[in-house]
């Protein structure tokens, strides 16, 4: 397994860095969610970086002009085994914990966990898959967070 951790799952960090805590146990949990969501994933990267560099990533390739907190580029489909690069703005992780009265270590495991459901096939456009998004990163931060840290 552990093998299969570092040929899988990684971590990067372009203009922001910041401590990420229990690295290989949070690799392992990864895989544990596509594990049991049914899903392979191939190789899948962690893009830590500013608000800066993922709105210009969301202008020039999806032509938003908006700032988000994740992008996920998924390169392989079904039944393939998953590759994909997920960019995620610590900058706005940060912003979204205070505005959601949570740690930044809750919302970023949120929002990693946000990016595998996407690559696991759910979505969040419509209301209804928003709220079974939010279910799924729910039960998964349930599994993941220690009881007490909020």
């Amino acid at each position: 397994m552990s093998e299969q951790i570092t040929k899988s799952i990684h971590f990067h960090y372009t203009d922001q860095s910041f401590y990420l805590p229990r690295r290989t146990d949070l690799k392992k949990f990864i895989l544990q969610i596509f594990k049991m969501e049914g899903c392979a994933p191939e190789e899948i990267n962690y893009i830590f970086c500013s608000d800066d560099y993922l709105f210009n990533l969301n202008n020039t390739y999806l032509k938003h002009k908006t700032y988000t907190d994740i992008i996920t580029f998924q390169y392989s489909w079904p039944p393939q085994l998953i590759l994909s690069d997920i960019y995620i703005s610590v900058e706005r992780v940060r912003e979204n914990a205070k505005l959601y009265n949570t740690s930044f270590l809750n919302e970023l495991y949120r929002v990693i966990f946000h990016g595998a459901l996407h690559l696991c096939g759910y979505k969040d456009k419509s209301k209804k898959d928003e709220l079974q998004m939010r279910s799924k990163e729910n039960f998964y931060l349930s599994l993941y967070v220690p009881r007490g840290i909020k």
